[in-house]
Formats: structure tokens, C-alpha cells, sequence
């Protein structure tokens, strides 16, 4: 009888969960009809995430299929929406939108992320996000149609509400779309709004100085300490009393895990993410593991965590996948481990930085980092080559991965 792994998700965790079980299975000469490794998303692609800020947010994918049938791994599409840990089953929709049930002796979810959004008036009807790749290419129409509005101080101010990372990459691309739309001469308004009293909040004081001297060069303003009360189609309202009227407003207010988690166990921490093992296994519930933004996993035994980033999801997916095909096959599992952390902000035209340590000490900044940035989002991060002998090259967990 086949036994089957299944990977929930086809994000950066989901894929190289995939892969990476495929290749122990290989590895030990299982790589025949009796464990079968299969991977279920809504459809066979990577959305390139990292790269939603950027013009043609619509291009960013990556077909998966190619690489799943080199390693030997079968695509189910379908969305699933339960997680049946007691009987060792999920149910999805499949393409058909019939209800699927689909039997499993280990799973690995990694069904990633997805962006926050407070119970804020106006929040959801009058935002726009880069969240997800439709989401993007609703901005990205809207900014093509802002120059056939009336020219309004409205129409030429655009607030992107939160300063952490994607917020800064957004809001320091927007310069250089908007003259390519609105032409060299167009004035308008960038403001970034932020609750804390400093812009990168989670990027912590080290790039702090390289980050203000682009928004700076850029013409971006920072409102800090502003919280965000409520929004229309005009503007927003700040908790100080201050109105900003803009036509354009991009909420990136954090990530949550995806709600699959509450299906798995209540120990998750406040990002809704399930707390693991070092060997990425959801501890008390049996024959689960975890991978990517859906889990809570140590990196290192200093204390650092992995953060809901590509770089921590791909690795993770390498280990879980490994482990989880080890538990199948009764060999030890591997700890994960992610020692060196790399950090690489797209600061638009105005060049990028990038750092090194969780302390974030600064190795690069403007076009040098810039042109690691690019090489970092449009070669590193792409599903290998389709070939059996790359895909398993690459999917090595002790493989030493930068970013």
C-alpha cells in the first residue's frame, strides 16, 4: 500500500518541502510507488512574493510544475480548507470546486501568510496592498489611471501606512513608477505613515542612517508615532487629529499565518504561527510538521526565531522536507539551523542595503547593494532548473543557502 507525504502550500516553504522529501527518498532508494510525495495548492505556481512592490507584479511567477516532475512529485490542485489530524485527512475544493477528501501519513503545512488587516472604518474597502500578486496588480492599475483623474493635491499624494519592510520598498519604488506614468515633471507626494517612533521598526538601528538618507534623496516624507484611525476615499484620519487626503492608500500592517493553523493546535504565538520542534514537527499533534510563515522555529540556540521571510521559508522547507521523509523511512531527523542571517532592502532608485547579523551591521548600500538585490529576487529565489540532478542538488538542507 502507498503511503503519501503531502505538502500543504506551494509557496518558497511549500516547494522545497516537496523537493526536499523527494530527495531523501532518492537518496535511499525509495523513490518507487511506495511513498508517493504530492503537493496540493490552488494552482502549480510560485508567486515571487519579494518582487509584489516592483511594476508588473502579474509577471512574478514561477512555473512549479516542471521542477515537482523532475523530483518525481505529484501536483493535486485544489484549495484546502480542513485539516483533519485525527483521521490523518484534509479536504479541499478541487479545480471542479467538488469537495476532495485526500488521505496522508505525514503533512507538512506551509500555506504561508497573509497581510493583517485591523477591524479599522474604511480600511478594507479603501486600501490597496501588495499582499498577494491580484492585490498588486490592482494598485498597478490604479497608479495607470491616477493621471486621468482631475490634478488634485488628493490625486498626487500617495500614504503608504507602515514602515517596516515592504512598506519602505513600496514606498521607495513609487518615485520612479510614477514619473514613468505621470511623465519626468509630475509632482506628488509620497508619505509614509508609521505607529512607531522609528521608521523600520523591526529592522532594528543598524540601517536605520541608509534608510533615511534614500527616503530623503527620494522626497519621501515620514509621519511616525501615527496611528491610523480610519479611511476613505479621499484620505485618512491619524489618531492625532491630522487628516491626510490621498487618493492612494497602500496598507502593509504586518502578516498573519494562515488561518490552517487553527486547525492544527492552539500553541501559536501572536502572529498565529505554530510553535515546532527544531526538527520543524508540530510537537503534540502526530505526524505533522510546519514550515515557512506558519511556523515558529528556532534558527540558532541563541535565541533568535525565524522571521516570515522567503530566506527562512526556503530552508525551512529543505529541513521539514527532509524530516519528514526521515520519520517515514525511520532515519533520524536533522535540527534545523539557519546560523547566518542576511538582510536586503530594495530602496528603489535610490540604490538598496544590505546587512549581515541579526545586529544588522551594514556590508553594502546604494547600486553595490542594489545589484545584490536584484540577483537575490530574480535568480536565487526562482525554482531551480528542472532537472532531477539540480533540483535534488538544491534541495539539500545542509546545502549553505545566503538568502
Amino acid at each position: 500500500m502507498t503511503q503519501r507525504i503531502l505538502i500543504v502550500g506551494s509557496g518558497f516553504a511549500g516547494m522545497w518541502s516537496a523537493l526536499g522529501a523527494a530527495r531523501l527518498l532518492d537518496k535511499e532508494g525509495k523513490s518507487d510507488s511506495s511513498i508517493e510525495v504530492a503537493l496540493i495548492a490552488p494552482e502549480p505556481v510560485l508567486h515571487v512574493r519579494p518582487r509584489l512592490h516592483e511594476a508588473a507584479p502579474a509577471r512574478m511567477t514561477a512555473p512549479l510544475l516542471p521542477v515537482l516532475e523532475a523530483a518525481g512529485v505529484r501536483y493535486i490542485q485544489g484549495s484546502v480548507k480542513s485539516i483533519l489530524t485525527d483521521k490523518s485527512c484534509v479536504i479541499a475544493i478541487d479545480q471542479a470546486g467538488e469537495h476532495i477528501t485526500i488521505a496522508y501519513d505525514k503533512l507538512v503545512l506551509a500555506t504561508g501568510s497573509k497581510l493583517f488587516r485591523p477591524p479599522l472604518p474604511g480600511l478594507h474597502e479603501h486600501t490597496f496592498s501588495i499582499d498577494q500578486t491580484d492585490e498588486a496588480s490592482v494598485l498597478e492599475t490604479h497608479l495607470a489611471r491616477l493621471i486621468d483623474l482631475q490634478e488634485t493635491t488628493s490625486r498626487n499624494t500617495i500614504v503608504v501606512v507602515g514602515g517596516g519592510f515592504t512598506g519602505l520598498e513600496i514606498a521607495t519604488e513609487l518615485p520612479e513608477r510614477l514619473r514613468k506614468i505621470m511623465g519626468e515633471k509630475a509632482s506628488f507626494k509620497i508619505i509614509i505613515v508609521e505607529r512607531a517612533q522609528a521608521i523600520g521598526p523591526d529592522l532594528g538601528p543598524g540601517p536605520r542612517p541608509v534608510i533615511q538618507k534614500a527616503l530623503d534623496a527620494l522626497g519621501i516624507e515620514c509621519r511616525l508615532g501615527s496611528a491610523v484611525m480610519s479611511v476613505d476615499p479621499d484620505g485618512i484620519d491619524i489618531a492625532n487629529g491630522d487628516r491626510i487626503d490621498a487618493k492612494t492608500v497602500i496598507w502593509t500592517g504586518g502578516m498573519r499565518a494562515s488561518s490552517l493553523t487553527e486547525q492544527i493546535s492552539s500553541n501559536r504565538d501572536n502572529l498565529g504561527r505554530l510553535r515546532v520542534t527544531r526538527d520543524l514537527r508540530v510537537g503534540e499533534v502526530a505526524n505533522v510538521f510546519a514550515a515557512g510563515d506558519v511556523a515558529l522555529a528556532a534558527t540558532d540556540d541563541k535565541g533568535n526565531f525565524a522571521l516570515m521571510s522567503c530566506q527562512h521559508a526556503m530552508n525551512m522547507g529543505r529541513f521539514a522536507g527532509y524530516n519528514v521523509a526521515a520519520e517515514l523511512l525511520n532515519l533520524p531527523t536533522l535540527p534545523y539551523e539557519q546560523a547566518f542571517y542576511v538582510t536586503c532592502l530594495d530602496l528603489g532608485s535610490w540604490g538598496a542595503v544590505y546587512t549581515e547579523g541579526w545586529e544588522r551591521e551594514i556590508k553594502m548600500e546604494g547600486n553595490e547593494a542594489k545589484a545584490l538585490k536584484k540577483k537575490i529576487v530574480t535568480e536565487w529565489i526562482y525554482p531551480p532548473s528542472p532537472s532531477r540532478k539540480a533540483v535534488f542538488a538544491d534541495a539539500d538542507p545542509l546545502r549553505i543557502v545566503v538568502a
